[in-house]
This record gives C-alpha cells, sequence and structure tokens, in this order.
C-alpha cells in the first residue's frame, strides 16, 4: 500500500504548518518541512517545539531564503527532498505540498489512487513546442543567466537580459537533455526520486544549469524527471488542483468550495485561503475519513472559466497577416447561426440537396463538417480560426461558387462580426429557438459545467444563469445591426420562414418554401 512522503514548502503562518502537519502524519504518512529563512526565525523554532514530539515529521537540514522564480525554490525542495528519503526508507510516494494546500480527498482513498497505476505525477511538456508559456520571456529564461529577481529588480532584470543579447552570451542546453516544463506540484515513486538525486550526483553540470535560469522550479524536476522515467510511466497532469485567473495568479477558495473541489479528479487543492477555516476543518476532517466515495465530476477549471468570462466582449484592432487577402467583392458569404447545431445542420443538409449552392457545418467547431479536402489549413480546429478568412477564400475556390454557407455558434461573435467587416457581402439567418430546461441541462454537460455527477442543487442554481446568458448572446449578436439579417423561427409559420430564407439565399419562392418545411427542422 501507498505510504506518502510529503514536502511541505511553507514561509507562515506557524500554526497552521503545525496542523497541516498532524493532520497529515494522523493518517500514518510523514512530512518533511522546509520553512523559508525569510520568514521570522521565532516562527520556526516554534513550529519545532510544537511538532518535537510528532512522530514522522522531519525538517530540512538547511532552510533556503525562497524568492518566485529563483533557484533557492528548488534547493528548498531538493533539501527537504533528500531529508525525506533518508528519514523515511518505507515510504513508496514522495508528494509536493504548500502551506496553502489541503487534502479534498481521504488519505485512504489517496493510497488507492495512488496504487491503482504504477506511475509518476507531474507535468512535463516539451519546453519550446508547447504553449505551457503564455506570457513573458520563454527561450531567454535558458539561454541566458539570471542573476536577478525579475519581481524585486525588474531594471536590473532586463539589463542584464539585453547585455547577454548584445555580447552575444546564449549558452547551449546541457548534452542529452530535452528541456521539459510544467507546474511545480507532483508526485514521485521513491525509485523515481531516488534515480533523480543518483543523477544529480553525477552530473553537477545539470544544477549548475538550473541554477542561474529562470524559474527552474517549473523545469528542473520536470526535466529530470521525463530524462530518466519512460513516458508510459508519466502522467503529465499534477495531483493537486490548481487554477489561475487571467492575471497568471492562483485562484482562492473559500468556505462555500468544499463540495465543488471534493468533486474534482485530484488528491489535494491550493491554494485555500487563511479565513476559509470552515473548509480547512471540514478538509482536514475528510483527509481522516474512511469509506466515504467520491463522484468525480471534474467541472472545476470550465465552470471557473465560464463565470469569469461572462460579460467580457473581446475586440479585434488589426487583421492578421495571413488573413489580409480574404473573399472578394463579388462574393456573398451566408452565415447560419444557431445554438441547437442540429437544427442548423438539417438546413444545411436541405440546401445541399435542393440547391446547387455550397454549404458546410460548423467548420470552426467541429473537425468533421462537410469540408473538401484543403489541406493542412483546415487539419484542425484552431487552425481554421486562425486562418479563417483564407479558409473562407480556400472554400469558394474550391467549390467555384459565388456563394457559400456556412454554420456559427451565436456565441462566436467576434467571428461573425470579421466576416461581416469582410470586402464580400455578409447575410446572416438566425435561427430562433427555444431552450427548454433539458436542452439547459445537456448544454451544461456538453460544455463541462456538469458531470454525471454533478448535484441537481448546482445545476438548479445554474439553470437561470446559463439561460441568461444564452438570451443576452443572441440580444449581442441583434445590437450588432447588421444590413442584412434575417430570422427564422420555431413559432413562425412557414411562410414567414421561407420568405426569410428566399432572401438569404437568393433562391426561389418554391424552393425557399421546401427549405422551410424540412421534416422535424426544428425538433429537438
Amino acid at each position: 500500500m501507498a505510504l506518502i512522503a510529503f514536502i511541505l514548502l511553507t514561509h507562515k503562518d506557524p500554526q497552521g504548518v503545525v496542523d497541516q502537519a498532524r493532520r497529515l502524519t494522523a493518517s500514518g504518512d510523514h512530512v518533511v518541512i522546509h520553512y523559508d529563512r525569510n520568514a521570522p526565525a521565532d516562527d520556526c523554532r516554534r513550529i519545532r517545539q510544537l511538532l518535537a514530539d510528532a512522530p514522522g515529521v522531519g525538517f530540512a537540514p538547511r532552510r533556503y531564503r525562497c524568492g518566485w522564480g529563483e533557484w533557492s525554490l528548488v534547493a528548498a525542495t531538493l533539501s527537504a527532498l533528500r531529508e525525506a528519503e533518508r528519514l523515511f526508507p518505507q515510504a513508496t510516494h514522495f508528494y509536493m505540498l504548500s502551506g496553502d494546500c489541503m487534502p479534498i480527498k481521504s488519505a485512504e482513498y489517496a493510497r488507492a489512487f495512488l496504487d491503482r497505476d504504477e506511475c509518476d505525477y507531474i507535468e512535463a511538456f516539451d519546453f519550446f513546442d508547447s504553449d505551457w508559456i503564455k506570457t513573458g520571456i520563454k527561450g531567454e529564461r535558458l539561454a541566458y543567466r539570471h542573476w536577478f529577481n525579475e519581481r524585486k529588480s525588474k531594471r536590473l532584470f532586463y539589463a542584464s537580459l539585453r547585455a547577454q543579447q548584445w555580447l552575444g552570451l546564449e549558452r547551449p542546453l546541457p548534452p542529452g537533455i530535452q528541456v521539459m516544463i510544467g507546474s511545480q506540484w507532483w508526485c514521485l515513486r521513491r525509485h523515481t526520486v531516488e534515480a533523480l538525486l543518483a543523477l544529480i550526483a553525477e552530473r553537477p553540470d545539470l544544477p549548475r544549469f538550473f541554477r542561474s535560469t529562470w524559474i527552474p522550479d517549473e523545469t528542473f524536476f520536470q526535466t529530470l524527471v521525463a530524462h530518466l522515467v519512460p513516458k508510459a510511466q508519466i502522467r503529465r497532469r499534477s495531483p493537486t488542483c490548481l487554477m489561475f485567473t487571467d492575471y497568471g495568479m492562483p485562484v482562492t477558495f473559500y468556505n462555500d468550495h468544499y463540495d465543488l473541489l471534493t468533486r474534482q479528479d485530484y488528491l489535494f487543492a491550493r491554494k485555500i485561503s487563511a479565513e476559509a477555516q470552515e473548509l480547512r476543518a471540514k478538509l482536514g476532517a475528510l483527509w481522516l475519513a474512511e469509506g466515504v466515495s467520491f463522484p468525480i465530476t471534474n467541472e472545476a477549471p470550465r465552470l471557473f472559466r465560464f463565470l469569469t468570462g461572462r460579460g467580457r466582449v473581446g475586440r479585434r484592432f488589426a487583421l492578421r497577416f495571413w488573413e489580409d487577402q480574404g473573399a472578394s467583392r463579388n462574393h456573398v458569404l451566408c452565415l447560419i447561426v444557431s445554438k441547437k447545431w442540429h437544427v442548423a445542420k438539417r438546413l444545411t443538409a436541405a440546401i445541399r440537396a435542393l440547391t446547387d449552392i455550397p454549404a458546410v457545418d460548423y467548420i470552426f467547431n467541429e473537425r468533421d463538417a462537410g469540408l473538401p479536402d484543403l489541406g493542412g489549413i483546415a487539419s484542425t480546429v484552431a487552425k481554421r480560426e486562425r486562418h479563417r478568412r483564407a479558409l473562407v477564400r480556400l472554400l469558394f475556390d474550391d467549390f467555384g461558387s459565388q456563394h457559400l454557407v456556412l454554420c456559427l455558434d451565436p456565441s462566436a461573435l467576434s467571428l461573425i462580426a470579421d466576416f461581416a467587416a469582410d470586402r464580400s457581402e455578409t447575410r446572416i439567418l438566425f435561427i430562433d429557438t427555444a431552450f427548454d430546461d433539458a436542452y439547459l441541462r445537456g448544454h451544461m454537460r456538453r460544455t463541462g459545467l456538469a458531470g454525471d455527477g454533478t448535484p441537481d442543487t448546482v445545476i438548479e442554481r445554474l439553470l437561470p444563469i446559463v439561460a441568461g446568458d444564452l438570451a443576452h448572446e443572441v440580444e449581442r449578436l441583434r445590437d450588432m445591426d447588421f444590413a442584412r439579417f434575417a430570422t427564422v423561427a420555431s413559432d413562425a409559420t412557414p411562410e414567414a420562414n421561407a420568405q426569410a430564407i428566399a432572401g438569404f439565399l437568393d433562391v426561389s419562392p418554391q424552393v425557399a418554401h421546401d427549405l422551410a418545411r424540412t421534416p422535424h427542422l426544428f425538433t429537438d
């Protein structure tokens, strides 16, 4: 059975550190604490005194003054890790935690989770090929030496970087190493830790290189583990639930997040607010509980993005260089806008059957959307959106037609506005449909806002919010006041719908009438 030695990096709240250590060791596991040397020495002495009689608790033999983005965080982790490996030979796993972390599962569940799969849990993505780094410098993190802290000494940090670039002091990567990147919060098996510590002793050039890189806690362990462990034995995910805001700051959890956290497919979560004493007490008791089942829904990241994204309207300020050559003035782009994709696709199927107008489906949402073979530009949905103008021009040319029909979701307002601003004539046919509770529940599951195990009380609270958001999408679409905008509706007469379709496609009244009477067009 798995036995965990926790590596606990802390820098504040001495009583919270003591409580966490006692809680984790009460289940029979072990803890080694590194308390930041920047913190008052009296705090560290207090922690040692209060835990002097606690079994299974150790302390890093050397305390480091830790700074964000610095090697000191890796040095502190290594100090505690070496001590844990020495003190607790029976430990099967070594788990990185901070003082802001709390368990969101029981120790019983955690052991079963770790026993279930012979692997290491650590994010390890290719440093250069992945998009893990969203903003800021990237290759410069490794290629140049960083002696100053970007947060504390910004001017010196960038002056040093510019000086090295001007002098051509770029350095090579360590030989035989593929640099990887990922979260610093990991859980490694014992033999992985032993091999890692042996590699450091054998290759002093590795810590020497990473010591002067920027934010090495995101690359050092990730690179060495990927170097030592077969890919099949690495789960490229953290076992700790952590989410970030748009500003790169970790999301903080509070008292009302207990049910949400325990439904996520993680063992711990950070960061838990120090003021959330009720949540901390409940999660602390949960760690020692037995026989608890945990329905996993994993909706937290999508739910967070949904709630924080409500009300935001993005704008494009300039054309992408590859989008400069879009459709011509002689082209007519017909956009069917519908939240119910199945309804829009029934209409495009009928257009293909009854007219010569080429019609494709949700090409910016679904990989298989009736597209012809256009080569690499259409190989992925993400690539299609990046090259959307070029894609539409290729579709006009490939079909050999002046008209083209495609489907868009009402949420894609930036896409709709972008096409409407192009040189071609853009017409919009909005399919107005009603959304009952069954549809809204299905929509929440399709978009990840809820899972099969999400409590009905949570879904009931979200239903009016989601319904309001869908209505708001429609209002924003109508407010954009497009020149050629028509509507068909499930509660309109076939004659009214046929008139809208005739103007949208430039087809005869009879063809428009047949399209409006497409069998089961509005049926869910």
